[in-house]
């Protein structure tokens, strides 16, 4: 059976073309990833805008071609945050629909959360059963608390990088001032994972998302994105503080020379690296 995904994003839109031959195997025919921030000025104006929008729907009609030269049985197309938290997302939706015929499921945040669990477990090495689960997206950040025999426990938080970057950084490179609101936020809202969940266990975090393998392949220098090299590849939190200072003295522009940051992501990776580091140290 051959199935294509699309995740539209707050920061990134996604495609996959995939032959799934039972469940949990998979073989990649196509892939693509476009940083299109339509999430930008959600959390202010709680409107998607023009631009944004026009951004994403010109790239949903060339996945739309691109996808018409396989023999596909099915096509799912999910949106996230920023749509599902956007006032005009039904003229959004109706566009979509008009000019490629996808339907887009909005997910919830906890739905969010539960596909990402699936995600996760798929790609987990053997060994490990009982885990935290973290997604930082562009609008929200999902966790969610996996344990052997137990049902798992999911939870979607109003902080992701996009929306961090909006309220905390107004200076590039930020001030300490502005580290610490950011902070300050991210720890108001991560009061949330101790009231549901309780004493957080020590267990393992795994993280996925562009903001955790960006830093994996930061941290490893990579000269161009492997996923072989960053998939399951451990970041301690030394390492995560070493590159968040290394971060937070440059300007975007300057940010690019580093090995592994992508086009794209030169401003939005400090709002990540520093929502990544006070979770790890919670």
């Amino acid at each position: 059976m051959l199935l294509a995904g699309i995740d539209i994003g707050t920061l990134t839109c996604r495609l996959l073309v995939a032959e799934v031959n039972q469940p949990g195997e998979f073989k990649v025919v196509d892939a693509d990833r476009r940083i299109l921030r339509l999430g930008e000025g959600v959390d202010r104006h709680k409107r998607l805008s023009p631009a944004g929008m026009d951004r994403v729907v010109a790239t949903l009609k060339d996945w739309k071609a691109k996808t018409a030269q396989y023999p596909l049985n099915a096509t799912v197309v999910v949106a996230t945050s920023a749509v599902r938290e956007s006032e005009n997302r039904q003229d959004f939706l109706a566009r979509i629909t008009q000019e490629t015929g996808w339907e887009v499921e909005v997910l919830t945040g906890e739905e969010e959360a539960r596909r990402t669990l699936l995600g996760l477990r798929f790609g987990m090495p053997p060994p490990i059963k009982d885990f935290w689960g973290l997604d930082i997206g562009g609008g929200s950040t999902e966790c969610i608390l996996a344990q052997e025999g137990k049902a798992p426990g999911v939870i979607s938080l109003d902080l992701g990088v996009v929306r961090l970057l909006e309220r905390a950084f107004r200076h590039d490179p930020p001030t300490a001032q502005e580290i610490q609101e950011a902070e300050a936020f991210i720890d108001q809202e991560l009061i949330k994972v101790s009231k549901a969940f309780g004493p957080i266990p020590r267990i393992p975090l795994v993280g996925t998302a562009g903001t955790v393998t960006t830093l994996a392949a930061m941290a490893q220098r990579l000269p161009r994105y492997e996923s072989a090299r960053v998939h399951n590849y451990e970041l301690s939190l030394t390492i995560v503080k070493r590159l968040e200072q290394d971060l937070i003295a440059q300007t975007g522009p300057q940010r690019l020379t580093m090995p592994g940051l992508e086009p794209g992501r030169e401003y939005v990776i400090v709002a990540g690296t520093v929502i990544l580091r006070r979770v790890m140290e919670t």
